[in-house]
């Protein structure tokens, strides 16, 4: 039993059964791919076996192996065995007792390939929403036959990535490459080391919130495969440690991003599961607010009742908020409620009371956030053009993509750029050309 325990974990084996493979196709897979080059290779079942048990292929071997799974040679790592393996068939490791740490090896092989060999549907995020919500909560994580962990460490990296991912916004453009190290640390821990359960559950924690941070991070330079992989591996680690509000959030994230794709629909289901296992106040009024944002965004008017539905409940759950708040959603404010309520209002209709809470948004906003105010400042300029008023709209659009570039924001940069086709109309409006030869320089 434990050679088939073994080899079921094995990467291979993880890839080769995502893509409906037996040995004897993957082995013929191997043959033909050394046929195509003019050699013959002795790959059988047994080869296969061996390799899917703990052997390493060759170099050659692992490229005819790529190929035989449908993939580029090309992705091949030989250094890096069995880790640039694929382990899906659809980009998503489905939630189980032990899937935290498949699916962290799944982002950190997807951070890897810089083609984003994988784009995850809408259908397939909504499967994994609807298992977190209906799902039992994973097994806490257990000791195993590794090298122990001190506690000491694990206090380090969590004090050290609690710095990184609290740095000034201008300066967290340069912690990139930092975190990364540190999410593959803690996956090594979680998969190779010895630990209690105590500590392995602050592992997952850990694990969850990198992953979150590093999600947000390719998000907004627009690397949209790496960061869904991201957050799908918070997920898994948040199951773990049994932190629902967590989950919650990052299937919130998920769901951002399926909004800021055009794909509204999978946004809000994502969103309905999402509240279904979230309890804390500030959580609660964050999903909320993107819930709103979503359904204004895809039904418009036809929307309205549930848009200020979920605006209502968004008000109330931030009143009913205190200090003891997670950290991922720390940050929500009476400036987030003000500017998401305006931008769904827009999407209804409401021009005039949408504007006058996105501006009075951008001014409750603390200084800090410099990332979120240049993507506050292009709804404000967005608001303006909705009020045919170009001269403030250029005015703000500009302030938006000075701090964008400033700090290091592609996202914002693309808002603004969005912006553009809007203002031809207005070439000769005060402070219009000016803008626009800024957004061309």
């Amino acid at each position: 039993m434990a050679g088939v325990e073994e080899t079921a974990r094995h990467a291979l084996a993880v890839a080769r059964t995502a893509r409906g493979m037996t040995q004897d196709a993957l082995a013929a897979g191997v043959q033909s791919a050394a046929h195509r080059r003019g050699l013959r290779s002795g790959t059988d079942k047994a080869r296969i076996r061996k390799w899917e048990r703990g052997v390493e292929p060759n170099a050659e071997s692992q490229v005819y192996l790529a190929e035989a799974l449908g993939w580029p040679a090309d992705m091949v790592r030989a250094d890096d065995w069995p880790n640039w393996l694929p382990l899906t068939g659809d980009g998503v490791i489905p939630l189980g007792d032990h899937s935290s740490v498949p699916a962290l090896r799944e982002a950190l092989r997807t951070a890897m390939d810089r083609r984003t060999f994988f784009t995850i549907s809408g259908a397939t995020l909504s499967a994994l929403a609807a298992d977190w919500a209906a799902g039992p909560t994973s097994a806490l994580a257990q000791a195993r036959d590794g090298k122990p962990i001190g506690e000491d460490f694990v206090t380090f990296l969590e004090h050290t990535s609690q710095y990184l991912s609290g740095l000034a916004t201008e300066q967290r453009q340069h912690t990139a490459a930092l975190l990364d190290a540190h999410l593959s640390t803690v996956t090594g821990l979680l998969e190779h080391g010895r630990y209690s359960p105590a500590l392995g559950l602050r592992l997952h924690t850990l694990a969850a919130s990198l992953s979150q941070t590093v999600a947000w991070h390719r998000f907004d330079l627009g690397q949209h495969t790496q960061a869904s992989q991201n957050w799908v591996a918070g997920l898994h680690n948040a199951h773990a440690a049994r932190d629902h509000d967590r989950g919650a959030g990052l299937l919130g994230d998920l769901a951002y991003q399926a909004a800021w794709r055009g794909d509204h629909t999978t946004a809000a289901g994502i969103l309905h599961h999402a509240l279904t296992r979230a309890h804390n106040p500030a959580a609660r009024c964050l999903l909320q607010l993107r819930l709103a944002r979503t359904l204004a965004a895809r039904g418009g008017r036809s929307e309205r009742r549930n848009v200020l539905r979920a605006l209502t409940a968004a008000e109330k759950h931030l009143a009913d908020a205190g200090a003891d708040r997670p950290a991922w959603c720390a940050w929500v404010s009476e400036a987030d409620l003000a500017v998401d309520s305006g931008q769904a209002l827009l999407d209804l209709g409401d021009t005039g009371r949408a504007h006058r809470l996105i501006t009075e948004g951008d001014h409750l906003l603390p200084a800090a956030r410099d990332k979120t105010r240049g993507v506050f400042l292009t709804y404000r300029a967005a608001s303006h053009l909705d009020l045919k008023e170009p001269e403030p709209a250029a005015a703000a659009a500009a302030e938006a993509l000075v701090l964008a570039r400033r700090i290091g924001a592609p996202r914002c940069i693309s808002l603004v750029n969005d912006l553009l086709p809007r203002f031809q109309a207005y070439g000769n409006a005060p402070g219009v050309p000016e803008f626009l030869q800024l957004a061309a320089a």
